[in-house]
C-alpha cells in the first residue's frame, strides 16, 4: 500500500544530511553523511543508505550500513568523521563511493557491485605519478566530492571556500580515467570563491561548499551551497569543466528569497548549511536538501521538493513544504505528527540556527525546535518543542474537504492557547486552550477549515512553553 510522502521523507529519528539522490534500476537511492541526534559535531555516524521505489516515494527502506569510518585505511591514525560523499556507476558497471575523511585533504574511493551493498576501500584519487590529489604543492584541500561518469571519464568536483579566505579559489573540476582513481586532466576552477568573484556574475552567491553535478540534456548543472550557506544554487554550462554561468537559487532551507506567502526577506525556518542535488524520478524533477533540527547544526534531516526545469534551462526557486515527494497536497484527514513542519519561527525571525555564532552553533533557548525523546538511534517520533509566546508552526499543504481539527497532542508548562490559521498572518479560525501537562495529553477541539488546498498554522499565545506532537483532522 502506497504511503504519503512527507518532509523529512525518512523516519523522524534518522539524520541524513548532504543526500545525493540517484535512480538505479527502478529505485531511488540516497547517499549522504550521517549525523547523530544530539551530537556535538557534524557527521559522527557511519554511512548508511536508504531507497524507495520510483512509484512509491513515501515508502523508504533502510539498506543498512554501507561503509564505516574504520574502513578508511588511515582512520586508525587520523580518526575524524565521514564527510559528505557521492556515488557514481563506473564504466565497468560497479558503484564507486567518493568521500573525504574530515581529518584529511584527499579524496578516498570505495567500490561495490551493487548500489547499497558493502563498499570496499579501493584507493585515493591521484596524479599519474602517484601523488594524491590535495597533497601536491599548490593543490587546494579536497572537500565534498561530487562525481559524474560519462563513458570512460569521471568528472570530480570538490572544494570549500569561506568568505575572505584568499587561499581558496573556488570549486574545482578534475577529470579521472577509467580506473576511477587516476587524474587525466588536472584541476581547474569552475565557480569562484568570494574573494575572487568580482565581475563573475556569482557575486552574493559565491561557492562555499557542497559540490554536486548533474547532466540534463546537453547541459551540465553544478549544484552547490553558496556563501549564504542556507541556499542551494546552480551554475550551468555545455562543458563539464569550463564556462559555467550562475543560474539562480533552487532552494533555501529557511525560505529566504521566497515571496509567494510572505516577504522575500523573512525567514520562516531556522536555516544553516545546505547540501543536496537534483534528480529526475519518472516524469518529475526534484531537489533534495537538508534541514536543521534540535536547535543545532549537528542533527540534520533529509528533505525534498518538486522543481521545474524550464525550456530555457532556468530552475525557479521553490518553497519549503511538508509534502515534498507526495506529488501534491496531503490528505485532509487523519493524524499528522508535527515533525513534518516546514515553517517554524517567532516574532523575531532568525535566518540561522543558533545565529551562526555567539553561543556556538546552539539555538538560543527562546526559540522553538524540532526534536525527539531518547538518544540517537531510538525510534522515537519527533515533535515540536519549546513553543513560547508568538511561536508559529506551519505545514504546507493539505487538501481540505469538509475538514475539521478535532484534537491536538501537547506537553509542557504553559498557560495560553493556540491560534489556528491557514496563513501565518491570516485570520484566526479558532483557538485551542492548553495548560500544564508533564506528559503528552490529547486536547479536544472542533475547528472547521475552509475547503480546498491550504496551509495550516498554529501560533502559541501565552505564558510558559509547550510542545506540540500531533494534530488530527476529521
Amino acid at each position: 500500500m502506497k504511503k504519503q510522502g512527507v518532509n523529512p521523507y525518512l523516519p523522524s529519528w534518522e539524520y541524513i544530511p548532504d543526500a545525493e539522490p540517484y535512480v538505479f534500476d527502478g529505485r531511488v537511492y540516497i547517499y549522504g553523511s550521517h549525523d547523530r541526534y544530539n551530537g556535538q559535531a557534524y557527521c559522527l555516524n557511519d554511512y548508511v543508505c536508504w531507497s524507495a521505489p520510483i512509484d512509491d516515494l513515501g515508502n523508504w527502506r533502510y539498506e543498512g550500513v554501507i561503509y564505516r569510518k574504520t574502513d578508511e585505511p588511515e582512520y586508525a591514525k587520523r580518526k575524524g568523521c565521514l564527510f559528505a560523499p557521492d556515488v557514481t556507476r563506473g564504466p565497468d558497471g560497479r558503484y564507486y563511493l567518493y568521500y573525504v575523511l574530515s581529518t584529511m585533504k584527499v579524496v578516498s574511493v570505495a567500490v561495490c557491485d551493487t548500489p547499497a551493498g558493502k563498499y570496499e576501500f579501493l584507493g585515493y584519487v591521484h596524479y599519474p605519478d602517484g601523488t594524491r590529489l590535495g597533497e601536491r604543492e599548490g593543490d587546494e584541500p579536497q572537500f565534498d566530492p561530487g562525481v559524474l561518469t560519462e563513458g570512460d571519464l569521471t568528472y570530480l568536483y570538490t572544494g570549500f571556500c569561506g568568505i575572505g579566505d584568499k587561499s581558496r579559489s573556488g570549486a574545482m573540476a578534475t577529470v579521472l580515467g577509467p580506473d576511477m582513481l587516476t587524474i587525466v586532466e588536472e584541476p581547474v576552477f569552475i565557480v569562484p570563491s568570494e574573494p575572487y568573484s568580482k565581475g563573475s556574475g556569482f557575486e552574493g552567491h559565491e561557492f562555499f561548499e557542497a559540490s554536486s553535478i548533474r547532466k540534463v540534456g546537453d547541459t551540465y548543472y553544478f549544484i552547490y551551497s553558496s556563501v549564504k550557506m542556507y541556499e542551494l544554487c546552480y551554475a550551468a554550462s555545455k562543458s563539464p569543466t569550463k564556462d559555467f554561468k550562475f543560474g539562480g537559487v533552487i532552494i533555501s532551507n529557511n525560505d529566504m528569497g521566497i515571496d509567494t506567502y510572505k516577504p522575500a526577506d523573512m525567514p520562516t525556518f531556522y536555516g544553516g548549511n545546505n547540501h543536496g542535488s537534483i534528480v529526475q524520478i519518472g516524469d518529475e524533477w526534484y531537489v533534495f536538501y537538508h534541514r536543521h533540527t534540535n536547535g543545532t547544526n549537528y542533527s540534520r534531516q533529509a528533505c525534498a521538493e518538486r522543481i521545474k526545469i524550464l525550456d530555457n534551462g532556468f530552475i525557479p526557486q521553490v518553497e519549503l513544504t511538508s509534502c515534498g515527494l507526495n506529488g501534491g497536497p496531503l490528505a485532509g484527514k487523519g493524524e499528522y505528527p508535527t515533525y513534518i513542519a516546514c515553517n517554524l519561527f517567532t516574532r523575531e525571525p532568525n535566518e540561522y540556527t543558533g545565529g551562526m555564532g555567539g553561543n556556538g552553533f546552539w539555538l538560543d533557548s527562546q526559540y522553538p525546535r524540532i526534536m525527539q525523546d531518547g538518544k540517537d538511534g531510538d525510534e522515537e517520533t519527533g515533535y515540536v518543542f519549546n513553543l513560547t509566546d508568538s511561536a508559529t508552526v506551519g505545514f504546507k499543504y493539505f487538501d481540505f474537504n469538509n475538514t475539521r481539527i478535532t484534537k491536538i497532542k501537547v506537553r509542557g508548562y504553559a498557560h495560553g492557547y493556540f491560534e489556528v490559521k491557514t496563513a501565518w498572518d491570516g485570520e484566526v479560525l479558532g483557538v485551542i486552550k492548553v495548560g500544564h501537562n508533564a506528559e503528552w495529553e490529547v486536547v479536544n477541539c472542533d475547528i472547521p477549515l475552509p475547503d480546498g488546498v491550504h496551509s495550516l498554522y498554529f501560533t502559541y499565545r501565552g505564558k510558559g512553553f509547550v510542545g506540540l506532537a500531533s494534530f488530527t483532522f476529521e
